[in-house]
This record gives structure tokens, sequence and C-alpha cells, in this order.
């Protein structure tokens, strides 16, 4: 039994060195881009920009109702979105088809718009806030920022430089003039060093999301048990009481004992940080989606045909200032329209919904039953205050938001604004799992940290610290052996 446990841990020790060798150069990358992150995000066009710019609303020439627009598209039934909103000049339909399909139809005479050419996507560039001297920078299909699948019905784009002094460049679609994303000088240079190595987002690799996934998921598996061996090692070799003839609790010298002693300091944080990584790319599709389904969002919209009987001119008498965009929908087979402005908050016309919070929770709950009917609700709350599960950080969240807890096996919470009546997110069971093994170890997403920064800031830049004393140690040990 000695010789077998002695040949058992020589196997650990070889391991170790060799999986270390091949992933200690990872780690370290993914340590500083990590921190990279913490400040720097993957460009994305967010609800603030996108609205800004929007040009205001010509209802003049708005002639087309949202029901001919449906028709002019040829949906069979009511889609996930539709918007009334500028191209330019022109007054357009904006449709989203459940199967993701993009939409354009002008408003003006209800024809389709398909092709949008680059003098078109130029002048839409021109209403962006930050434009100071717009230039076409040419067609883009896809590139590093553009890679994912969530533009793919939008592309091809116009690319616009827009000359401001942060260097920003939106994506234009060709196919439907709407922008889509937006990048400045700093996110792209930034991202270099952040996102990009640490979600290893090479564009040929990511274009394709499952290679990308299942790559991502064995490198960090072999990272794991080069982390956890690694642990184990360090324990083993320690001694505290009887020390060794240097005195110290570890027989290694140099860079050595620098890798051993942080790994025993910093060993716990490295494996919590390369495990909940891993997690986070939802191996075996452990944890459920967070968006509600079709099926959901139609039940609650109470309405599947093309179909909206809500008069435009109603709509009109409660335009707001600086009106930006009209969203049409159902909610429990009432029509209703979101008006969207640039300097107040939206506007909800011709629906019960009346933009009185505490009132319209109770109607705009009895309503959630519709989300699954074979369930009962157990409790309601209307959230004023960010809490454990609904809170904001590297995305905002909207407040107050109206809780709908079910009794359904997978115990699924809803979030729902109270004034609009929209549904902002779902949560089952698994879902928040997900939050406390994923983003709590991983971002330390703990809101007594994340509401008195920069005291967040120095716990993920010390444990970062640790972790970069193991890696880098352990490129200098490896380096050595190899040569």
């Amino acid at each position: 039994m000695r010789r077998v446990v002695k040949r058992l841990k020589r196997w650990l020790y070889l391991g170790h060195r060799w999986l270390g060798i091949a992933t200690c150069l990872l780690f370290v990358i993914w340590f500083v881009s990590g921190v990279v992150m913490m400040y720097v995000g993957f460009p994305a066009l967010t609800e603030a920009e996108r609205r800004a710019a929007l040009p205001g609303l010509a209802w003049d020439r708005v002639t087309l109702s949202p029901e001919a627009a449906l028709s002019a598209a040829g949906q069979t039934r009511f889609p996930r979105e539709l918007r009334l909103a500028m191209l330019d000049r022109e007054p357009v339909y904006r449709i989203v088809a459940w199967d993701g399909g993009q939409h354009t139809v002008s408003a003006a005479d209800g024809r389709s718009v398909t092709n949008i050419e680059a003098e078109v996507a130029l002048a839409v560039a021109r209403h962006d806030p930050r434009a100071v001297r717009p230039q076409l920078l040419g067609a883009v299909d896809r590139d590093q920022w553009s890679v994912t699948a969530r533009y793919n019905a939008l592309r091809p784009f116009h690319l616009v430089a827009l000359g401001d002094p942060h260097g920003t460049r939106l994506y234009v679609s060709a196919r439907t003039g709407q922008i889509a994303l937006d990048t400045s000088g700093q996110e792209r240079f930034w991202n270099w060093l952040g996102a990009i190595p640490h979600w290893i987002y090479v564009t040929p690799l990511r274009a394709q999301a499952e290679l990308w996934r299942d790559v991502v998921l064995w490198v960090s598996g072999v990272a794991i048990v080069g982390a956890i061996t690694g642990l184990w090692v360090g324990l083993l070799r320690v001694r505290v009481r009887r020390r060794y003839a240097s005195g110290l609790i570890s027989p290694y010298r140099g860079w050595a004992v620098w890798h051993h002693l942080g790994g025993l300091v910093g060993g716990l944080t490295l494996v919590t940080f390369i495990v909940s990584g891993w997690l986070s790319m939802n191996p075996n599709r452990w944890f459920g989606p967070r968006a509600p389904t079709q099926a959901m969002l139609e039940r609650y919209a109470g309405v599947v045909e093309p179909r909206f009987n809500l008069d435009l001119d109603r709509v009109r008498t409660a335009a707001c200032r600086a009106l930006a965009e009209v969203r049409f929908g159902w909610q429990t087979g009432q029509a209703r329209a979101v008006l969207t402005c640039r300097e107040d908050p939206p506007v909800v016309c011709c629906s019960p919904v009346s933009g009185a919070v505490d009132g319209e929770s109770v109607r705009i709950a009895e309503a959630a039953r519709r989300l699954l009917p074979e369930a009962s609700i157990t409790e309601t709350v209307l959230l004023t205050e960010e809490d454990a599960y609904w809170y904001s950080h590297h995305q905002q969240r909207r407040l107050p938001v109206l809780r709908v807890k079910f009794d359904d096996p997978d115990a699924t919470w809803f979030h729902i604004d109270p004034v609009t009546g929209e549904i902002l997110g779902r949560a089952d069971r698994s879902s928040r799992v997900y939050r406390w093994l994923f983003n709590a170890p991983h971002s330390f997403d703990f809101l007594f940290l994340l509401s008195r920064r920069p005291a967040w800031d120095a716990v993920v830049w010390l444990l970062s610290a640790a972790g970069l004393v193991i890696s880098v140690s352990g490129v200098v040990i490896g380096w050595r052996r190899l040569r």
C-alpha cells in the first residue's frame, strides 16, 4: 500500500507539473484580462445610446396602421416586437418575428424596405448626438465586434465613423437601416487586453458558437484539473510544525517557493475563479433559460393573430415631448402602445395601464397568471431597491420592478415593469443557483461590496494579484523546466 501511495503521489506531482506548464500562461492571461473587464466591457449598443440616436417621430407622414404593416410584412402571428420609428426622415415599422427575422415597412406608403444604401446609412448616423464629421468606412459582414449570432438577421452593415474625439463607429444594418452596434476607440483597444483573450474571442472560432463553447469548456476544464492538483500538492508539501532545514514551511527556493506559498494563500481563490468561469458556459445545459418562452409571452399578451385595433389618432394625443419611438403590443387581450421619449419616462397609451405604480401592480400581477396557467402565484413583491437577484452591475436594472413568484416545479420568478407591463426577466431555481455559482464567486457580485465601491475593486484586485503570483511564478518554473 505504501508503494501504491508513493506511486500515486508521483503521478500527482507529474500531472500537476505538465498541466501547469500547459495552462499557466492561460491563467496569467485570464487574471490580467479579468481586471481589464472590470472597467471596460465588450462593445454593445445600450438602450440609452440607441434612443438618443433616434430622430423625432414625424406623425404627419404616418399613414399606415400597425395592422396593415403586419400584413405587408407577411406576418401570420403577432410578432415579438412591433415598433414605429424613423429611418432618417421616413417613418417605418420595425418588426421582429418570433424566428428572429427582421422586417422594415414604410409607414408612409407601405413598401418593404430591404436594401439600405450607404448614403442613407450615413444620414442615419448623422442623427447620433455624438456625430461630428460622419464618414463611411465601408461594408462589414462580420468582424471582431459583430461576430456573435445576435447580429445575423441584420448583416451586412455599413460601418460609419462619427469623427468624434472618442473614435466612435456605428454599425448600420444594410437590411433595416437601424443602428445595431457602436464601438469607441477605447473599447476597441482595451478589449484586446480584456474580453477577447479572456473569452477566447477569436473571430473565426467565435463565429461557430457551438465549437467555441466546446473549446472554452475543454480548455477551462483542463485548467481546473491543473489548479486542483496544484492545491493538493501544495498542501501535501507544506510543513507547519516540523519545518524544513531552511526554517520555511516549504521545501522550495526562488520562484518555486513563491509558487508554493502563493498557492497556499490564493490557491482556493484560483480554483474558485476557474470553476465558476467553467460553469458560466452552462456545461451539459444544467442551467435553464433566463428569457420567457414564446408560449409564455403569447399567453400574457392574450392575442396571437397579426392584428392591432388601436386607433393611431388616440396614440398621437398621448405623445410626449421628443417622441422617438412607439412600441405596439397586447396585454391580456388589450391593445397598448408604449411611447418612448428621449427626455421623459415612457408613456403607456390607450390601455388600462395608467402609470400609477402601486395601483397597477395588482392588475399586472393578475395578468401575470397567464404566464404559467398551470401554477399558482405564491408571492407578489414591488421592489423599489436592488436586492441579491435584481441589481445593476455591468447592466442597468429598472426600478421599481414587480416580482411575481410561482409554485411550479421550477419555482419560477418573473420580473415585470409595473408601469408598462413588460416582462423584464425570468428566473427559475437553476438560474438563481447559477447566480451564486457564477456571478458571486467569479465577479464577486455581493451587494454589500457593490454598494461600497471602491471596496469591491480593492477585493477583486487583491484576489487577482494573488492569482497572478501563482500563475506568473508557474510560467517561470514551467519555462525553466522546458529548457
